[in-house]
This record gives C-alpha cells, sequence and structure tokens, in this order.
C-alpha cells in the first residue's frame, strides 16, 4: 500500500462560536483547506507549526510524541480544531508538528466521521456503508455482557 493523502479543510471553532454569537463576522472565521497524510498509525490529528501560526488553535497541553522513526519530541496540544471532509465533520485537538513537516489525520477523527481508505484507488472516502451521514459505534463488551444477562 502506498501514502495516502486527502484534502480536509480545518477551522478554528472558537472562531465559529464567536461568529455564532455575532462577536466576530463570518468573514473572521479562520479556515484554511490542507493536505494530509491518512495514516491510521497515528490517534489524533496533527498539524504544523507553519499551519498553528494562520490558525491561532488555543494551546490546551503539551504532549510527548514518538515520531515514525522513534525520535520522541514534546509538542503542543490545540483544541478547538473542527476538521471537514466531504458531508463529514468532527471536533477534536490536534499535535503541532516541528517546522513544515506534513499534516497527519489519525485513527480517532476518522472513526469519528466514518470515513476510510479506499486501498483500490488509494484514497481517503465517505464510507460506502453511511454516504449520507457518519455512525458512530457505541457497543462495547459491556453492553454485550449486560444483554447476555
Amino acid at each position: 500500500m502506498g501514502l495516502v493523502y486527502a484534502e480536509i479543510e480545518i477551522i478554528n471553532a472558537d472562531d465559529l462560536a464567536f461568529a455564532r454569537r455575532h462577536i466576530i463576522g463570518d468573514e473572521e472565521i479562520k479556515r484554511m483547506p490542507i493536505t494530509v497524510l491518512v495514516d491510521t498509525g497515528s490517534y489524533m490529528l496533527a498539524i504544523n507549526e507553519e499551519i498553528q501560526e494562520q490558525m491561532q488553535f488555543p494551546v490546551v497541553e503539551t504532549r510527548k510524541a514518538q515520531l515514525a522513526n522513534g525520535t520522541v519530541i514534546e509538542c503542543d496540544v490545540v483544541g478547538s480544531v473542527e476538521v471537514r471532509f466531504k458531508n463529514r465533520r468532527t471536533n477534536c485537538r490536534a499535535l503541532v508538528l516541528p517546522g513544515s513537516s506534513d499534516s497527519l489525520f489519525g485513527s480517532i477523527p476518522m472513526q469519528d466521521m466514518d470515513v476510510m481508505i479506499d486501498l483500490k484507488r488509494q484514497e481517503l472516502i465517505v464510507n460506502p456503508e453511511h454516504p449520507y451521514f457518519a455512525h458512530t459505534k457505541m457497543k462495547s463488551m459491556f453492553f454485550e455482557e449486560i444483554e447476555m444477562s
């Protein structure tokens, strides 16, 4: 399998909230289309410092992250990121990687948006079993045990 890239849009969700309250106008909402490496081995969304500088997401914590080469680095974690892809959206946090590193689209936002990789076409797609809106799995072992009782 080769590398799969996708075009997503990120939006400063704090700006969206301010616009809903008429504190700022819609034209002041910070949004940006970005190309991400779809990485099912990563958990989170990861953006780089250049994107963070423009989007000004609020920093919520600092976290250590292990890169693909095994190096452990300290990264800011930013919040209030709205991610959009086709007819899907989610709100999440993002790791801020150094410099102009590739942005990564990890498994947690992918699952929340109900999107997947089409292996034949090597692209990110909306789950064809749920084309009109995302489905979220809520079943766990705990619920199965209750049902069996």
